[in-house]
C-alpha cells in the first residue's frame, strides 16, 4: 500500500464546518489520473486538489478533480491549496504579503497570501480574461431550477454563459425568496445540455444587507448537486457584472454569500477591473480553516 498525506480544510469561511470542503494532497506525484479520480470520488467533496512539482518554473502544478471528472480551473481548490501549503510552511514566512503561482490546465493562477485580522487570507487572479457565451431564455433557466419565469430577472442580462477559466450559466433572480426556492429539475438541466449550454448553473440575487450578492450553484451532472462556495463562478459573475456595468475604467468589488441554504455559509470577496471598456482582471478571495489531516492508502 502507498500512503499519501492529505489535509482537509473549509474554504471561504472563518468557521470550521462552514464554507466549502476541500481535500488537498500536497505531494501527489506518483498518482495516476485514475488514482486521482478515485481519491476525489472517495472524499466526495465538490473538488479535491492534487499538488505536483512545477513544469514551468512556478510554485507548484495543481490538478483539480470533482467526484466525476477533472476540471481545468476552480476557485476554492486554489484558495484552499494555497492556504494548506502556506500553513505547512511550504512558502516560507507569511508575515507580509506573498504571491505564488500555480500551473493549471486553464493556465497560470497567481495567488496572493497575506495575514488579515490574524489569519491567512488568499486571493486568486483568474487564469483567463472574461469570455461570454450563449444565452438561454428565462423560461429554460426557470425550468431547470424549478422556478417560475417571473422569478428570473433579465434587465441587466439574459441567463448567459460566462467563464474566466471554467464556464457557468449565470442568471439573476428577483429576490432571496426565489433563490431559496430553487431546486434542481433534472429534465430542465438535460434540456440546457441539449442546447449546447453548460449545465453548471450559478444563480444570484442582489442583496441589501451585509452582502452585495447572495448566490447558489448547482452542477448535478458533475456530481455536485449544490456547491457551498464557488470561487470560479463568482469570479465570472464579477466579470459579467463589470462588463454590463458602467463604462468607466476601474475596479468594482462585491461581498458574496453562498452556501447558506445548505447550512455551510460561505463568504467570498470578488472584484473585476475594467480598462478601455474591457474587463481585464477578475479576482476572488477568502479565508480558510484547517479541519483535519491524515494518510490515504492509494494502493
Amino acid at each position: 500500500m502507498v500512503g499519501h498525506r492529505y489535509y482537509i480544510c473549509d474554504v471561504f469561511t472563518e468557521t470550521r464546518f462552514g464554507g466549502n470542503q476541500l481535500a488537498v494532497l500536497p505531494e501527489a506525484d506518483g498518482l495516476s489520473d485514475q488514482q486521482m479520480q478515485q481519491v476525489a470520488r472517495e472524499f466526495n467533496f465538490s473538488e479535491s486538489a492534487f499538488v505536483l512539482p512545477p513544469e514551468r518554473g512556478h510554485a507548484r502544478r495543481v490538478r483539480i478533480f470533482t467526484p466525476t471528472t477533472e476540471v481545468p480551473f476552480a476557485g476554492h481548490p486554489n484558495i484552499g491549496t494555497a492556504f494548506v501549503l502556506a500553513t505547512m510552511g511550504a512558502f516560507g514566512p507569511t508575515d507580509g504579503s506573498i504571491t505564488v503561482t500555480f500551473e493549471e490546465k486553464a493556465g497560470l493562477v497567481p495567488i496572493t497570501i497575506r495575514q488579515r485580522e490574524g489569519r491567512l487570507w488568499c486571493e486568486l487572479s483568474a487564469p483567463e480574461r472574461l469570455s461570454l457565451g450563449k444565452t438561454v431564455s428565462a423560461e429554460s433557466l426557470a425550468s431547470a431550477v424549478s422556478l417560475a419565469t417571473s422569478d428570473v430577472i433579465t434587465a441587466t442580462h439574459q441567463p448567459q454563459v460566462a467563464s474566466v477559466g471554467l464556464p457557468f450559466l449565470l442568471a439573476e433572480l428577483k429576490d432571496r425568496s426565489a433563490l431559496m426556492r430553487a431546486r434542481v429539475n433534472p429534465q430542465g438541466f438535460e434540456a440546457l445540455a441539449a442546447l449546447g449550454v453548460t449545465p453548471d448553473v450559478h444563480l444570484y440575487t442582489k442583496s441589501a444587507d451585509e452582502f452585495d450578492i447572495r448566490a447558489r450553484m448547482f452542477a448535478p451532472f458533475d456530481g455536485v448537486p449544490e456547491d457551498p462556495a464557488t470561487g470560479s463562478a463568482n469570479c465570472a459573475l464579477a466579470g459579467l457584472l463589470r462588463h454590463y456595468g458602467d463604462t468607466t475604467d476601474g475596479t468594482a468589488s462585491w461581498r458574496i454569500a453562498q452556501g447558506v441554504e445548505m447550512g455551510r455559509p460561505s463568504v467570498l470577496e470578488a472584484c473585476a477591473e475594467k480598462r478601455g471598456g474591457i474587463v481585464v482582471t477578475t479576482r476572488v478571495g477568502g479565508a480558510s480553516v484547517l479541519v483535519s489531516e491524515g494518510v490515504i492508502d492509494v494502493g
